[in-house]
């Protein structure tokens, strides 16, 4: 049986990465979202390309779920018909403000994507504890920008919901059984991630 003090535990990741998971969860983004002055346009393109993150986010983890022990399945699984859910409600949510689900990825979306792809031939270990670092660091993020002023306040409410909050704690345990990630992995996405939240300003 290995022994689980042999590696640390994917929540010391954090104090492991300060600076760079600092960056990656306190982004003026996320203050104009909570206190209101994240300009309409900017957060309608941030919103556009993060479905389209969610997509390539989809076909990472299904195919991840392909390749997990046993004991990871469920969680994967349920993570993965999540995504199809949020991208329902991405839908929903662009019929509502107007958005065009259609717009091509930004340069920093296609980055994430191309991250993703990296990981999906990365072994086992890695691809599943980075794959808690995004959904961690996106709770850990929303969960700082709450409570959220005007629309905001939905949004926060969406991504900081128990039921994600329970996910992200069952695919720490999935990222722990694994052994957790190389660190330059996770300091790839972590990058990945503070520049997603530059994403709409950064558009061309």
């Amino acid at each position: 049986m290995t022994d689980p003090r042999a590696h640390p535990r994917v929540r010391e990741l954090p104090e492991r990465h300060p600076e760079q998971w600092a960056a990656a969860t306190r982004h003026p983004f996320l203050d104009g979202v909570r206190d209101g002055t994240l300009p309409a346009a900017v957060l309608d393109t941030w919103l556009v390309q993060d479905a389209a993150f969610v997509a390539d986010l989809l076909r990472f983890q299904s195919r991840l779920l392909a390749r997990a022990p046993r004991p990871a399945q469920r969680v994967l699984a349920e993570g993965a018909l999540a995504l199809v859910d949020e991208l329902d409600w991405f839908e929903q949510l662009a019929a509502g403000r107007g958005l065009d689900l259609s717009a091509p990825p930004l340069p920093a979306t296609t980055a994430y994507a191309a991250l993703l792809d990296d990981l999906d031939a990365a072994p086992y270990a890695d691809a599943v504890g980075c794959l808690w670092v995004v959904e961690r660091v996106y709770l850990d993020a929303w969960s700082a920008a709450a409570p959220g002023a005007g629309d905001c306040a939905a949004l926060v409410e969406h991504w900081t919901a128990p039921g994600f909050t329970a996910y992200v704690e069952g695919l720490e345990a999935a990222a722990d059984a694994a052994g957790g990630p190389d660190d330059r992995r996770v300091a790839e996405v972590l990058d990945r991630e503070a520049a997603f939240w530059d994403v709409a300003a950064a558009r061309p």
